[in-house]
């Protein structure tokens, strides 16, 4: 789905519709503590290696995966991937393999296929046990920071700055997953993901987190076709993808939203083709988006990459310094 605009921070009068989130007050208090609870009274086991958790605190994206693959590339190829494997219907354990389908395994979990180790599995203790026995000297967790099964030894915060915490309010009355104060209790650090290349500032709801706070940026990681552009995204902000295109010089001629995680149909692709036919434009989309495609689909489609690139590499490489530590002392 996509977020409603009242969970925005800056959405003032009407458009706020404070009378539907006082409505929903109850469900998010009903919501936070049932969280808070679980967490609370859930025994966290340990795997046998060490495991980085890369969360956040609001539904939605806000940069874990591309944050993921470069602390992941930072580790080296000791270290593996494990996901839910959300939009697949496998359960999981299982190891992916860039040659699935998204629809068995989810979108993500191939672009970490990619890079090398990854797994999928919604007992994310038994996927972590999975990957230390095929031989994972680490593992980097995309998602996960409000599942307590599974004991982390580094939690990180992905943050997009541009949205922050939204409203401040819990789901279903705001976009946190959890109340504001009780995540950053648990984390050990946090990484503001831009997707500009302003200079980066800590936001107001930061400035009692005295633990670690990184700055990253989203870079495009390839080059853009000549000509006029149509492009898609189904991911929980899509204008960012559109906004990315557009700083870069290209040529959009129309950009299409969809739904995070959105199933492309047979009919969705060939009216999105239709739409660049009227513009005489090839269509353009994100990695994660090309992961739901076909393979003939995917062919006919543009694909820009991205990359989180750190403004600090000496930061991040102290934060990661016990774990690598650690990966040095148990594999040599």
């Amino acid at each position: 789905m996509r977020p409603p605009e009242f969970w925005r921070a800056d959405v003032r009068g009407r458009d706020a519709v404070p009378v539907l989130r006082a409505l929903l007050a109850p469900l998010s208090w009903a919501y936070a503590f049932a969280g808070a609870h679980r967490i609370r009274t859930t025994i966290s086991r340990h795997a046998p290696v060490p495991v980085i958790c890369i969360g956040n605190l609001t539904v939605g994206g806000a940069g874990k995966t591309p944050i993921s693959r470069a602390i992941r590339a930072k580790l080296g190829a000791g270290a593996h991937t494990l996901s839910r494997g959300y939009g697949g219907r496998i359960a999981g354990p299982l190891r992916v393999t860039p040659d699935m389908a998204a629809s068995e395994v989810g979108d993500e979990p191939l672009l970490h296929a990619r890079d090398g180790a990854a797994w999928i599995s919604r007992d994310r203790l038994a996927g972590a046990q999975a990957a230390a026995q095929a031989g994972a000297h680490a593992i980097v967790m995309d998602d996960g920071f409000q599942n307590p099964a599974l004991a982390k030894d580094l939690s990180i915060i992905a943050v997009d700055p541009d949205y922050g915490i939204g409203n401040g309010q819990v789901f279903p009355a705001g976009p946190l997953r959890e109340r504001l104060e009780d995540g950053l209790a648990r984390a050990d650090a946090v990484i503001l993901l831009n997707s500009s290349s302003a200079a980066p500032e800590t936001p107001d709801w930061l400035a009692g987190f005295i633990k670690p706070i990184l700055h990253a940026r989203l870079e495009p990681a390839g080059i853009l076709p000549d000509g006029n552009l149509v492009a898609f995204a189904g991911l929980a902000r899509p204008e960012k993808f559109f906004d990315t295109l557009a700083a870069m010089g290209g040529k959009v001629a129309e950009a299409v939203p969809f739904a995070d995680h959105h199933p492309y149909t047979e009919d969705d692709l060939r009216h999105l083709e239709e739409i660049a036919k009227d513009h005489d434009a090839r269509l353009i989309t994100t990695e994660k988006d090309a992961a739901r495609l076909t393979p003939a689909w995917r062919a006919r489609v543009a694909v820009l990459p991205v990359a989180a690139r750190f403004a600090d590499d000496a930061a991040l490489e102290n934060l990661l310094a016990p774990i690598r530590s650690r990966m040095n002392v148990q594999h040599g």
